[in-house]
């Protein structure tokens, strides 16, 4: 097993018993056990309040970047996951090792990425950059982030990322950062509630959320703010209308399509006459939102894919485009048409669903080489997970 020796405060000398050469040599052992007795003592060895100091000499700092760089590069899931928790509070963890510990699998990457007192602000917006969205939730999760931290999570704007952020609230945003996320929210449903809850949300910034979010949360933001309902109620009226071209409302709130009974019903039966004259086909699906018939595209998808309304319902209210995607390519829509589809349903939709171009272009993924049974069949398994 590895030791040290220490000197006191005024000698700050650091030596490893066996010496350089020893630790190297067992730093090539392709052991298991060789690996993590060697990682494991150099942590314990090092995570000392009286070596903190030493630890950070440039000597030092060579020598356990190199064996540390040595180890880590072939060592086991398990060892790395021990080594990234140990090191995740550590001031003198060499940056090259954290950084590569934060590039790992998220499980180990996560205490790193978490805690660490070695990532920098630069460190975090290339993690937000090169890593999985899994690891930019991470991120955005992380205490106290820093001005260029939020700006190039804004910047990205991806729906998750921006929702962690958003419940982040140790971290100082500007009013400009709080306008955008509110502006987001309109398309992203999971930022409602916990910017409701921010405490840096402003009068003014809960008037324009008010608008997005259900009746519990308009209740919420009524509480603290004092708002006058009547007239964001009279706004949100004409949202609506807006949102589906001056037609008769067929919502409750904007952006979040939906029909009253008799009007769903009407449009179902005349979807039915068509089926059974053999007249209902995947183009006129196109045709319905020509026409600025939402309703008849609904049940025509219905019909045609053999789906439940909520499940449209769901692809069509969602901020995952994919979802439409699947749904057109299960009932046989060509992808060449699909752009049109989905920027006529935006636009009838209060811009539903969402994801903007980066949605888009995720959405025609789910035009593969599958079959439409196999489309309809991910759609529904889609929506559910939804």
């Amino acid at each position: 097993m590895l030791s040290a020796e220490f000197g006191g405060e005024e000698g700050g000398t650091l030596s490893f018993a066996g010496g350089d050469v020893a630790l190297l040599k067992l730093a090539t052992s392709r052991a298991p056990a060789d690996r993590e007795r060697l990682l494991l003592a150099l942590v314990e060895l090092c995570d000392t309040r009286q070596s903190a100091q030493v630890m950070s000499s440039g000597p030092i700092q060579d020598l356990l970047g190199s064996i540390f760089m040595s180890v880590v590069m072939e060592a086991e899931r398990d060892i790395r996951m021990r080594l990234a928790d140990k090191l995740s509070t550590a001031t003198w963890a060499p940056p090259a090792l954290v950084n590569v510990l934060a590039l790992d699998e998220i499980e180990i990457a996560r205490p790193i990425i978490a805690s660490s007192p070695v990532l920098q602000d630069a460190d975090l917006v290339r993690l937000l950059l090169e890593a999985t969205v899994e690891h930019q939730i991470e991120v955005a999760r992380r205490p106290k982030l820093g001005p260029p931290v939020v700006s190039a999570i804004l910047r990205q704007a991806e729906p998750a990322v921006l929702t962690a952020l958003a419940g982040n609230v140790s971290t100082e945003l500007s009013a400009e950062d709080m306008r955008r996320l509110v502006d987001a929210s309109r398309r992203i449903a999971s930022l409602r509630s916990p910017l409701a809850r921010h405490p840096q949300l402003t009068t003014d910034l809960a008037n324009q959320l008010y608008v997005w979010v259900g009746q519990s949360l308009r209740q919420a933001l009524v509480g603290r703010f004092r708002l006058d309902t009547d007239a964001l109620d009279k706004a949100l009226g004409e949202a609506v209308r807006d949102a589906h071209g001056g037609q008769p409302v067929e919502g409750s709130q904007p952006g979040t399509w939906s029909q009253d009974a008799e009007r769903e019903d009407l449009d179902r039966r005349l979807i039915s006459k068509l089926d059974a004259a053999g007249q209902l086909r995947p183009a006129y699906l196109l045709r319905a939102l020509r026409e600025r018939k939402l309703g008849l595209f609904a049940a025509g998808m219905c019909a045609l894919g053999a789906f439940e309304p909520e499940e449209v319902r769901s692809a069509l209210n969602s901020d995952r485009p994919e979802l439409l995607g699947l749904a057109c390519a299960a009932v046989s829509i060509d992808r060449s048409v699909f752009p049109t589809i989905l920027d006529l349903v935006r636009k009838l939709n209060g811009g539903l669903p969402g994801g903007g171009e980066e949605g888009a272009r995720r959405a025609a993924g789910a035009f593969g080489s599958f079959t439409p049974s196999v489309a309809g069949a991910s759609f529904r398994q889609a929506v559910r997970a939804v």
